[in-house]
């Protein structure tokens, strides 16, 4: 038959392609020139129905054996035993309307993908559906961080309208049914294929679906059903939490249409830094400063914690840059019960820049006690510049 198109050449396949390949080649022209996805396109139409036609026969294996050996003489509809297409190739199997949902017919073919996301079978518009999230973010203080507090967050979301009740009719009116799918929310749609007459639903495009219209929609939702309305929730916030951890609040999203669940509300949160302690995990770190007679002889001192002052002996003969703690003086641990970080202190030794005649007399008289020359070793990393902070505690990184 001259008229018609090689086979393999309609699916840009090479002769004697194999089962895999025909399939494949199939699937990338379906996706191209299928009428559902060129509505109104006569071109694609008439393409698809050639791709229709190759694809028919060479998935079958006895055709392909035949038109391989014989052209398209061996397929050809007028010979006994052809495989081809009577009455112009869309009677096919025995030419009865054949009732199949179009997306099941591509989901055999494409594992249940479909087309257009929906294979052709839309989501019931009339089902329950969960709200979506909100995302909020909230800013609180080092000590509140730690300790735990309670934040108002308001929040714009979307709920059921309260002077229709959600129905989007206005009050005294309700809804009709929809006299283009008589309720169905859907249309049914034929189509000829050479598997046969194959019927599809659509959506309803004057209903979108629900079937029902609106012919008297509420003022306020302008026939939604469903407003934006602004809303403060208590938000408690948990000692122990971080810089930059979320929060789930359920419930607290997007209310639900169809009498599904609302979504939920996402609290970011913003920690502010301290003036004198650092964070690490659930531990805290900070640096003290104490005079050379303190480190050469010891002493108690009184440093700083979240809960206020605390003892701490200082050990004779501590050396710059030791480090001392305080067990259970650090940071809640999330969701932990009782249990605390510690708290880690590292000692600087700070030297007189002036010293009174006396002073100087004493120094002197201590240095007699104590070798005169300096010892080698390995050169030490130059001195950090001092905190602008001042005073008592510096506010050092380790």
């Amino acid at each position: 038959m001259p008229d018609k198109r090689d086979y393999y050449d309609v699916l840009g396949l090479k002769k004697g392609a194999g089962e895999d390949e025909i399939k494949k080649a199939y699937r990338t022209m379906a996706r191209k020139y299928h009428p559902d996805l060129n509505p109104g396109d006569k071109a694609a139409e008439e393409r698809m129905k050639e791709v229709n036609e190759a694809y028919e026969v060479l998935s079958d294996a006895e055709k392909k054996s035949r038109y391989d050996q014989f052209g398209h003489a061996g397929v050809d509809p007028n010979m006994a035993g052809g495989g081809g297409f009577p009455g112009g190739g869309f009677g096919g199997f025995g030419g009865g309307a054949v009732d199949i949902d179009l997306g099941d017919l591509f989901g055999s073919f494409f594992g249940g993908g479909g087309f257009g996301g929906g294979g052709g079978r839309s989501a019931n518009p009339n089902a329950p559906r969960q709200g979506g999230d909100l995302e909020e973010r909230v800013v609180i203080s080092f000590e509140e961080a730690a300790r735990g507090c309670t934040r108002k967050v308001e929040v714009n979301r979307v709920e059921p309208c309260d002077d229709c009740g959600g129905t989007g009719a206005a009050k005294g009116s309700s809804t009709k049914t929809c006299p283009e799918c008589g309720g169905t929310g859907q249309k049914s749609v034929q189509q000829r294929t050479p598997f046969g007459v194959i019927s599809s639903s659509k959506t309803c495009t004057k209903c979108n679906g629900r079937g029902k219209v609106i012919e008297n929609p509420c003022a306020k939702c302008h026939g939604g059903g469903r407003v934006r309305k602004r809303t403060m929730i208590d938000i408690v916030i948990p000692p122990g939490i971080d810089n930059g951890q979320a929060l789930r609040v359920g419930g607290e999203g997007n209310k639900g249409t169809n009498g599904g669940p609302a979504g939920d509300l996402i609290v970011g949160v913003s920690v502010r830094p301290h003036a004198v302690f650092e964070r690490d995990g659930y531990d805290l770190w900070c640096d003290i400063t104490v005079q050379f007679w303190q480190a050469a002889l010891g002493d108690t001192l009184t440093v700083p914690t979240l809960e206020g002052g605390a003892e701490l002996r200082l050990p004779a003969g501590t050396q710059p840059g030791t480090v001392l703690s305080l067990r259970g003086r650090g940071v809640p641990v999330l969701h932990g019960g009782s249990r605390k970080g510690d708290l880690y202190l590292r000692v600087q030794v700070e030297t007189p820049a002036q010293l009174s005649a006396e002073q100087r007399h004493l120094v002197e008289q201590l240095r007699r006690g104590f070798p005169g020359t300096a010892t080698a070793g390995p050169p030490k990393p130059p001195p950090e510049p001092p905190s602008d902070r001042g005073g008592f505690f510096r506010g050092k990184k380790r």
